[in-house]
């Protein structure tokens, strides 16, 4: 059961929470997904220089993105799409044959979660629009999204760059470690492993918006991080149980 405190502190906001600019919400059209996937491709190809195993150049899509609901943030005035998330629910991973997550860290004790579990992935904003609205938009929706479905659990990967060939990834996990790790029953193992104990210097660290957001929700660090050489990043599996939201945080991050 999703504990009663949260869902109402989100569901009491959500009316409060439009903005005549964007229009957000499940992509109803191919058009539309085709356009999410073309920002998916700007910003991962051309701004972090993913090498993307694309059908058609400019359009970042692959197996999974048929059985994913689209989740789409449109600038109205501009008429065009700004933000995205793509969503597998439990319903089409076992259709899919599981979640993209399992290409890179194995889910065995996440077995009994699966019929209530959602996949989160392709988070992706324009570089024109990340002040804080679009993404606070993006995460009304999904709470809406889980609420009404009845879902309990959010999985995905959190990236952090290694354009500095992996210290500040190796930095932030060591100093995550004691606050956010989750309990052993929760862990998901690195198929390709990130050698963090080396790349760790002592220094200071940053962490990414979308992990930073992940965190200050409730989110747990689900064990050691993965390398994905063709995002070039260090990818930590994040779980986030409805029941452990913050209500605090969720109040803070939907006023923006």
């Amino acid at each position: 059961m999703l504990i009663e405190r949260p869902n109402e502190v989100i569901l009491e906001t959500e009316d409060s929470f439009q903005h005549p600019q964007y229009h957000v919400g499940l992509a109803r059209s191919a058009s539309e997904i085709r356009e999410a996937q073309k920002l998916r491709y700007r910003v991962f190809a051309g701004e972090m220089g993913a090498r993307l195993h694309c059908k058609e150049e400019g359009v970042d899509s692959d197996f999974f993105d048929p059985y994913c609901q689209h989740l789409i943030v449109r600038d109205e005035a501009q008429g065009r799409i700004v933000g995205t998330y793509r969503i597998l629910t439990p319903e089409a991973a076992r259709q899919v044959g599981g979640y993209y997550s399992e290409s890179e860290f194995d889910l065995t004790r996440f077995n009994h979660l699966r019929p209530r579990l959602v996949e989160l992935g392709r988070s992706c904003i324009d570089p024109e629009y990340r002040n804080g609205t679009v993404i606070a938009l993006l995460w009304m929706k999904l709470a809406e999204f889980m609420i009404k479905n009845g879902y309990e659990y959010l999985m995905g990967c959190a990236s952090i760059g290694m354009a500095d060939g992996g210290h500040n990834a190796a930095n932030l996990f060591v100093s995550l470690i004691d606050k956010h790790l989750s309990p052993v029953e929760y862990r998901g193992f690195p198929r390709n492993r990130l050698p963090f104990e080396r790349l760790a210097n002592g220094q200071g660290c940053e962490v990414p918006p979308l992990l930073k957001g992940y965190l200050r929700a409730g989110a747990w660090i689900c064990g050691e991080p993965a390398w994905d050489p063709d995002f070039n990043s260090a990818d930590l599996l994040v779980l986030l149980p409805m029941s452990r939201i913050n209500p605090r945080y969720v109040r803070h991050f939907v006023k923006g």
